[in-house]
């Protein structure tokens, strides 16, 4: 596989306009939402066969959303991720052990589904691979993973077949391919959207839906136009945020995690991000994040608590052709880590609940973190591989995910927002953290900080 950037951009019905653009072009009559779908189709095909993003096609009868000028976004062409349901399409969670009411919420802005995008298995893995078949590439270098477990759907926005794409997040699967792809991705409050079916019963509720977006406008117009359809009254409604806030803020600089020294790389992007924040009139000062080795040990017997709970239940739960026996090396590693250790999950559980307090505590003297969004840079495909021995497999992992995991657990949301890059021309994401229901500052700053200097394309 060559070093050589993939991505379908031309001049057709899509062009290079994000969803808002393409969304108003419908509205006013320019081109059609079939016409829109069509091209979206033809782009599909032209990169699955190099970056093999796609699950399941829908192209010959896509799933249209709401109609109408209280649609947002109607006739912008999507896809979904593959762990969540939608009525004629089915669901495979990644997973070779397997012969929402979000999807709804979805459809509520206009979004035409297209089909459903590929995820690791159970989306338990931070790399798009499997144990046997092709994995998901990065378009900007196929050579190398574009994160996950949302690395199908961060494949297709990257390359240019949507503008839009569904994600989610359970411990950093919005924001790693985000950083791995060059893309915005937000992690909202948990709450803020209708809740994931299967997670909302779990002892800690880790997983919060959203989309991959190549411009912030993209990100918020989706959220304001979700927020129509539902609406939580616990938490400070969104509205549209519309651009920059403009006013001065305290930001708390994070350079390293307790679990692994930063690369030089990522490191250098998140001081550049930082100084850039200063030079537009920010306060910016070190500080460190309040959760070390025993957080780290808590999420991943937590993590392996949910393995076990798809190996014991998935027959019953999921698919009457699950076996246990088909699931990958890091899911059975994960199950069988969680079975020497769990006693000790009433601990784990009073601790990570303990979390959200100690989280909100950064915030008295901060209005936002500045952070990576990973340990290191995306590493090339095989790194992060489930064939990888156990052991060796999930120290890699915890060096990689050493920052999202705290967002999941405390439920707060964070942005990744694609200011960097690699020596060699891949993008680097970093962090931007805030209180829970803080997702308008994160849009403001992220507004402000693209505007300051536009993303790089991978069209350029």
């Amino acid at each position: 596989m060559t070093g050589e950037r993939v991505h379908a951009f031309g001049d057709d019905a899509l062009g290079e306009h994000d969803a808002v653009a393409l969304a108003a072009a419908v509205r006013a009559g320019e081109v059609s939402a079939r016409e829109l779908a069509s091209a979206a189709v033809e782009r599909a095909r032209l990169v699955d066969g190099r970056l093999a993003p796609v699950a399941f096609e829908a192209y010959g009868s896509p799933r249209a959303g709401r109609d109408g000028a209280d649609a947002a976004l109607a006739g912008v062409p999507t896809f979904l991720k593959d762990n969540v349901d939608l009525r004629g399409m089915p669901t495979g969670q990644g997973s070779a052990a397997l012969t929402a009411g979000f999807a709804d919420q979805l459809l509520g802005t206009g979004l035409t589904v297209l089909g459903k995008t590929r995820l690791p298995e159970f989306g338990l893995n931070a790399s798009t691979e499997y144990a046997a078949a092709e994995p998901v590439r990065n378009p900007w270098r196929p050579s190398h993973s574009p994160g996950a477990s949302s690395g199908g759907a961060a494949a297709l926005v990257a390359a240019g077949v949507v503008p839009i794409a569904h994600a989610n997040d359970g411990g950093g699967s919005i924001r790693i391919p985000a950083a791995c792809c060059g893309l915005v991705g937000l992690k909202p409050t948990r709450g803020r959207l209708v809740a994931n079916e299967q997670s909302r019963r779990l002892p800690i509720d880790l997983i919060t839906d959203g989309v991959l977006t190549r411009t912030v406008r993209d990100t918020a117009a989706f959220f304001a136009a979700a927020e129509q359809q539902y609406r939580n009254p616990a938490l400070p409604p969104l509205g549209l945020v519309a651009g920059p806030g403009g006013r001065p803020l305290r930001i708390g600089l994070v350079l390293d995690s307790p679990l692994a020294v930063t690369d030089e790389q990522t490191r250098r992007a998140v001081e550049q991000t930082a100084a850039r924040l200063e030079g537009l009139g920010h306060r910016v000062e070190p500080t460190a994040l309040p959760f070390g080795e025993q957080f780290a040990h808590d999420f991943t017997l937590y993590w392996g608590y949910l393995a076990f709970l798809i190996a014991a239940t998935g027959k019953l739960v999921l698919d009457r052709g699950f076996q246990a026996r088909k699931l990958d090396g890091l899911t059975l590693g994960l199950r069988r880590s969680y079975r020497r250790e769990f006693l000790r999950t009433p601990g784990v559980l009073r601790r990570l609940r303990q979390a959200e307090r100690t989280y909100a505590g950064m915030f008295e003297a901060y209005d936002v973190i500045l952070s990576p969004v990973l340990g290191h840079v995306a590493p090339a495909i095989g790194h992060l591989s489930p064939n990888v021995p156990f052991e060796e497999l999930i120290e890699r992992l915890r060096r990689y995910v050493a920052f999202t995991p705290v967002n999941n657990v405390t439920g707060a949301p964070a942005i990744s927002l694609p200011t960097g890059e690699t020596d060699d021309g891949r993008p680097i994401g970093v962090h931007l953290l805030a209180p829970h229901g803080g997702e308008q500052v994160l849009l403001e700053l992220a507004f402000e900080l693209e505007q300051d200097r536009p993303w790089r394309r991978i069209q350029d």
